[in-house]
């Protein structure tokens, strides 16, 4: 895959900032060019960009031919081969040790080709007919090949946003989605650029389906965004405003909310009464809004809120056993647990399935919260994440807020905020039923917190994400308390009951870490 096109100095900047937003451990970017192409200043751009705000002047390596900066997201070591006496030369500088640790960026790379890995890219600066411009052949080979091609649909979209050219381009981190975003400084103004190229299936898994399918997980995540947050925003809602869209490359520039977000402003010592609050009172206020029967996007096409049916509940619990039980256990689950497992859901999930519907936006937590106090009432509650929205029972997205997987809520403050939302919904809704919303709650909970188990453990072996795992005690936590309100219902009793005999509290403390 290449593409080529033709750049001035500050198209040559943004360049190395898109490449900056795709680099990974392991990369190799090789930049080839005649003496005074731009290379250094290309090289120079991307570690400025690697490093962020503030970053300190990147010298040439041309006489030290290596320097080895550690930036937020990753170790680079940036190499000059133009001096090179030889490949062992190379080797000594430490080249195959810095491309495993890290990602390299190397200048005159065809004086060492034979120790480039199969998979990069590869830049080609050229001098223009303009002395001031150069052209760039962008290549990416092997498995760089699919980003090197979504850079050039980033770049077409930016380009047709004149208002943002001349802007600064920072990556911001995401969670465990496959999104990626960067945020737009153009002085004092900001936006947000949210990448989403719609995800394939992954391999069917049942049913010849694959898990997002059966879990009811958007392939298409912008046309659900755009559609499902201008409902949002009529509502007086804080979801933020669409200001460009390319629906079929999967593109947006999004309002910036800030980046006040919830776990943030607990971490700097903000009252997390206040916030988790005013949280509850969004979705108080959200019970008001009817789901439309369809969606409307700016391109006349249509989407409908979908309903988890049995096998997408399924499909989520039994995370727990296909990953979380091996890891404590040592081996699979046998073919008896499977099926006792199986037992004391179904009633479960029969009583779950026949509850009416309503808004639910599935990530309704503390990654994805906006604090935004100079803002009046429920506007306060900035909303990042809602295009996995589905037709479903109120009580999840408390359970998602009140029980939040990466920051911890004090049971009281539980206990409190669920209160607030029973009375506050009670005085809007007389036929509100309480008792049937408690079991809701702890019934979605015990879900919720079963499928997290499962995840954390998913993210851990299939996926090399350790960090997830500072969640997993507070997970178990959140479980126990929905199951102590099991133990007198018919229903989540045997469910209490097979948690307590098959992870007793000696297994839920046991680190997954060998």
């Amino acid at each position: 895959m290449q593409w080529t096109r033709e750049l001035d100095e500050a198209g040559c900047v943004r360049l190395a900032e898109l490449i900056a937003l795709k680099i990974r451990v392991g990369d190799a970017i090789a930049l080839s060019g005649d003496l005074g192409a731009g290379k250094t200043t290309l090289a120079r751009a991307l570690i400025g960009a690697l490093l962020g705000e503030g970053a300190a002047e990147v010298p040439s390596p041309t006489f030290a031919l290596q320097q080895t900066y550690v930036t937020p997201r990753l170790t680079v070591a940036h190499f000059d081969f133009y001096r090179l006496s030889g490949i062992e030369e190379a080797r000594e500088l430490g080249f195959e040790e810095a491309l495993e640790a890290g990602a390299v960026i190397v200048e005159w790379p065809e004086r060492a080709a034979s120790l480039l890995p199969h998979s990069r890219i590869e830049v080609v600066l050229a001098e223009a007919t303009d002395p001031d411009r150069r052209v760039a052949t962008v290549r990416g080979l092997g498995a760089a090949a699919a980003r090197v091609a979504r850079l050039a649909d980033v770049m077409a979209f930016l380009d047709s946003q004149p208002v943002w050219a001349s802007a600064r381009i920072a990556y911001l981190q995401g969670d465990a989605s496959t999104r990626g975003y960067a945020r737009l400084e153009r002085g004092a103004s900001t936006a947000l650029m949210m990448d989403a190229p719609r995800q394939p299936d992954g391999p069917p898994i049942r049913d010849g389906k694959s898990y997002g399918q059966i879990a009811c997980l958007a392939e298409d995540m912008v046309r659900p965004f755009v559609a499902i947050g201008a409902v949002l925003r009529a509502a007086g809602l804080s979801a933020p405003n669409v200001l460009a869209a390319d629906l079929d490359a999967g593109l947006l520039l999004v309002e910036d909310l800030d980046d006040r977000l919830y776990g943030r402003e607990i971490a700097a010592g903000a009252s997390q009464a206040e916030l988790w609050g005013a949280a509850v009172e969004a979705l108080v206020h959200l019970r008001r809004v009817p789901v439309p029967a369809e969606l409307l996007l700016p391109d006349a096409t249509r989407l409908r809120l979908p309903r988890r049916d049995r096998a997408a509940f399924e499909i989520e619990i039994e995370l727990l056993l296909d990953w979380l039980w091996p890891e404590v256990k040592g081996a699979p689950p046998p073919p008896t647990v499977r099926a006792e497992f199986q037992a004391v859901w179904a009633p479960v999930l029969d009583r779950l399935l026949a509850l009416p519907g309503g808004w639910f936006l599935r990530d309704y937590h503390s990654p994805n919260l906006v604090w935004m106090p100079e803002r009046k009432g429920v506007a306060r509650v900035g909303i990042l994440d809602f295009q996995d929205a589905l037709n479903e029972h109120f009580a999840f997205d408390l359970v998602s807020l009140l029980q939040d997987a990466r920051v911890d809520v004090p049971e009281t403050l539980e206990r409190k905020l669920f209160e607030l939302y029973c009375a506050e919904v009670a005085l809007q809704d007389p036929a509100f039923d309480r008792a049937e919303f408690a079991w809701a709650y702890a019934a979605f909970g015990a879900q919720r917190n079963t499928r997290l188990l499962g995840l954390w453990a998913r993210l851990l072996r299939r996926d090399g994400k350790p960090n997830y795992l500072q969640h997993y005690p507070r997970t178990w936590g959140y479980l126990s308390r929905n199951l102590r309100h099991g133990k007198s219902d018919v229903t989540l009793a045997p469910l209490a009951a097979w948690y307590e005999k098959h992870f007793p509290q000696s297994e839920r403390n046991k680190t997954l870490l060998p």
